[in-house]
């Protein structure tokens, strides 16, 4: 059948995900549980470190794409975009599952000592001595602090949670009342939201993964995990949009203009990561101030240095030049195989980020829960996305430009 034939079939409620969400839930409970064993039951301090920095990973990098979907429908709905509202309801439902993301950062809370220095009680604090602790203890009675620190939190997930549910409820009505007046009431919530999306993900990003080493800071690392983050939700995208096909999905109807577009807009973002990513290496070591010049030191010197090379070459030159080419953005299934590549791709480079403040000049290691924990938290929040998908439209049905965006050509 046709693209045409198959739009102007009817389209009815989606009622076969438990087949997905079943398993996603099992698997994210038992990678959970196996993670916070590998914590709570372990006397080793390296095992404990090893636990809490993984199940900090896989929160960061599930947490991001969810927030990243949240940004993008937002966004896409300022600049009164109409190409992809065949797309809108998959972005829609992988932002609804921010909620579920308010108890999954328990266990990082419950883990904080063993991955923040500045955390009440930390036996990680014992290795900072001299000037740096002074330097520390500063920031400890300021930004630092533990009670402020959970005050952000709840400021993050209220603002996260509350444009998550008003985004994606008004289009919700809108498969049942239709009409133009809902999406104006969106395009007008977008813009004032877009603000305090920007600020508070750059201030998590603060405080889930710059203050792993508190002395160090970057103006732009917030932009850094974002485009990261931007990139792997882009990549999801593709991904869902390529085997959504079958009975009442939309995959259905969607076009190789859609697929060029993502295409290309994962080709952009592995673009503006590797700038972000030079700006911020060329600001910190063109300043060399003390505190900050050694964690770029960490990882382009000594044992980190080969992942440094690697990261360059696979996160951004390779990619590039593959995404280049138009004809494999024509290509749904050559086209999936890149963003699977370059999901995993982006969890190293948080590995990157992350596990150096564990293993130091040691080097990059492995411990098994690398993997429980990006399992569990990744098949909770696979779950709870399919959860929310059930028993709802794949796409906007109603929304007034839905026949436009179906029609969509490149210029």
């Amino acid at each position: 059948m046709t693209p045409a034939a198959e739009a102007s079939a009817p389209l009815e409620r989606y009622t076969g995900t438990p087949k997905l969400m079943v398993p996603a839930f099992g698997l994210g409970a038992l990678g959970l549980l196996a993670t916070l064993a590998g914590f709570f039951a372990s006397s080793d301090a390296y095992a404990k470190g090893a636990a809490a920095h993984s199940y900090l990973l896989a929160f960061v990098y599930w947490v991001g794409i969810s927030v990243a979907f949240l940004i993008m429908v937002a966004i896409f709905h300022t600049a009164k975009a109409k190409w992809l509202i065949v797309l809108r309801r998959t972005m829609e439902t992988g932002a609804s599952a921010v909620p579920v993301f308010i108890l999954l950062i328990i266990p990082v809370i419950l883990m904080a000592g063993y991955l923040y220095p500045w955390w009440p009680g930390s036996p990680l604090r014992a290795a900072i001595t001299g000037l740096e602790s002074e330097h520390l203890s500063h920031k400890e009675h300021g930004y630092l602090n533990w009670k402020f620190t959970l005050v952000r939190h709840v400021i993050y997930f209220v603002v996260w949670a509350f444009a998550a549910w008003k985004l994606r409820g008004l289009s919700l009505k809108q498969d049942a009342e239709g009409g133009l007046d809902l999406t104006v009431r969106m395009r007008r919530f977008s813009p004032g939201i877009l603000p305090f999306l920007a600020l508070t993900i750059t201030f998590a990003s603060f405080d889930w993964l710059m203050s792993l080493t508190p002395l160090w800071q970057s103006t732009i690392f917030g932009v850094y995990y974002f485009a990261g983050s931007f990139l792997a939700a882009f990549c999801i995208l593709t991904i869902a949009t390529t085997n959504a096909r079958g009975k009442d999905l939309y995959g259905n109807v969607v076009t190789p203009a859609h697929f060029h577009n993502l295409g290309k807009l994962m080709l952009a973002f592995t673009a503006f990561w590797a700038y972000i990513a030079f700006s911020q290496f060329m600001l910190v070591w063109i300043a060399n101030i003390p505190e900050e010049a050694p964690w770029y030191g960490l990882r382009i010197f000594g044992a980190w240095k080969p992942m440094s090379i690697a990261l360059f070459f696979g996160h951004f030159v390779l990619p590039f030049f593959v995404l280049l080419s138009r004809n494999l953005k024509l290509q749904p299934r050559k086209l999936s195989v890149v963003a699977v590549y370059l999901l995993a791709i982006h969890a190293v480079d948080l590995y990157w980020l992350i596990w150096p403040a564990l293993t130091g000049t040691n080097g990059p290691t492995f411990h098994w829960t690398l993997i429980t924990a990006f399992l569990g938290v990744g098949g909770i929040a696979v779950g709870f996305a399919l959860m929310n998908a059930r028993n709802n439209y794949t796409m906007p049905v109603k929304d007034p430009y839905i026949a436009e965006s179906l029609r969509y050509v490149q210029p």
